[in-house]
């Protein structure tokens, strides 16, 4: 049941169904089942930012979230995770909210859950975000993941505001999150590859030509993202998706990378897809449990310090992997 307070929230906050439509955000798509289904995915976030901004208790959220089919369940809790992240913002900084839901029922989708937190990110100003990460020691991938966030972030302004991000390719100015201002824009051009996967509709042609209209030191990190979209997300044919990983190139690494975070998120949340079976086979020539395998073994210690973030070397790892087998990813 919602308060008055937050009903007001939700009609302040809430963007509508219609505003992250392919269509509505001028994304050049064309409508198909597929796309149909993929544009279901931020519609999902918009749902559970809608029950996490308005709704009393964690446990109302958490039975409105269950009734989302495990496709989308774990996007719904990305937007309750942004919604959260705001309430929290709104009180100061003082909430627990944010983490209570990321300890609790969202721990599955924790992958997701950082993301929502960019997605806050994005609506809030940067002297509030030192406190929009929330303390969750204990829990798994904490908290070498929380780039997640900045991913998020770029994803989010790539998507509403892509004149500037992708048509302009604007460089935000950098942020020292998780002490790292380095490696700030990296993270944020793999959310901007990911959101070049919904911004073409999963259209392989379409997506290659953006990657390759960016600098070359960008792409990289681009490729990375649109393989973990391709993959997590789906909306690709089989044969779009051996397209994708030629037109991938010398980045075929980067692609593969994205390939195994999506199938170590799909999994960690006990829900995988068809479409992520068939990405992981087409993209990268691995099965699930290798891809599973492989971000296993690959996997840094959250403690571990230096300038390269976490995060980063379990990336570096797990492209590792796939640079001596060059040659039969491109067979």
């Amino acid at each position: 049941m919602s308060t008055f307070l937050g009903a007001l929230r939700r009609l302040l906050l809430t963007p509508s169904l219609a505003s992250v439509t392919f269509a509505k955000r001028g994304f050049p798509v064309v409508e198909s089942e597929a796309t149909r289904r993929l544009e279901s995915i931020p519609q999902s976030v918009i749902c559970g930012f809608e029950w996490g901004i308005d709704s009393r208790t964690l446990w109302e959220v958490e039975r409105r979230l269950a009734i989302v089919e495990p496709e989308f369940r774990g996007f719904a809790y990305e937007g309750a995770t942004m919604a959260y992240t705001v309430r929290d913002a709104m009180a100061g900084g003082r909430g627990g909210c944010a983490r209570e839901l990321l300890l609790g029922p969202g721990q599955p989708h924790i992958f997701l859950t950082y993301i929502g937190i960019g997605f806050a990110m994005a609506r809030l100003p940067r002297v509030l975000w030192k406190k929009v990460l929330p303390d969750l020691t204990g829990s798994p991938y904490f908290p070498t993941m929380s780039w997640l966030a900045v991913d998020g972030y770029g994803f989010d302004r790539a998507y509403f505001d892509t004149k500037k991000w992708i048509d302009g390719q604007y460089v935000p100015k950098s942020y020292p999150w998780a002490g790292a201002p380095d490696y700030f824009l990296r993270a944020v051009d793999q959310g901007i590859g990911r959101a070049l996967w919904f911004i073409h509709g999963g259209n392989p042609a379409g997506v290659a030509a953006a990657v390759q209209r960016f600098a070359a030191h960008r792409r990289a990190d681009l490729w990375s993202g649109v393989g973990l979209a391709a993959t997590f997300a789906g909306g690709c044919a089989p044969d779009g998706l051996a397209a994708l990983r030629g037109a991938a190139g010398d980045h075929r690494p980067e692609l593969a990378l994205g390939v195994v975070f999506a199938v170590k998120a799909r999994t960690y949340s006990g829900f995988v897809p068809a479409h992520t079976e068939t990405a992981a086979g087409r993209l990268a020539g691995l099965s699930l449990a290798d891809a599973v395998r492989i971000a296993d073994e690959t996997e840094v210690s959250a403690d571990t310090t230096g300038p390269v973030p976490a995060y980063e070397l379990w990336r570096q790892r797990i492209r590792d992997r796939f640079v001596p087998d060059a040659g039969r990813l491109a067979s």
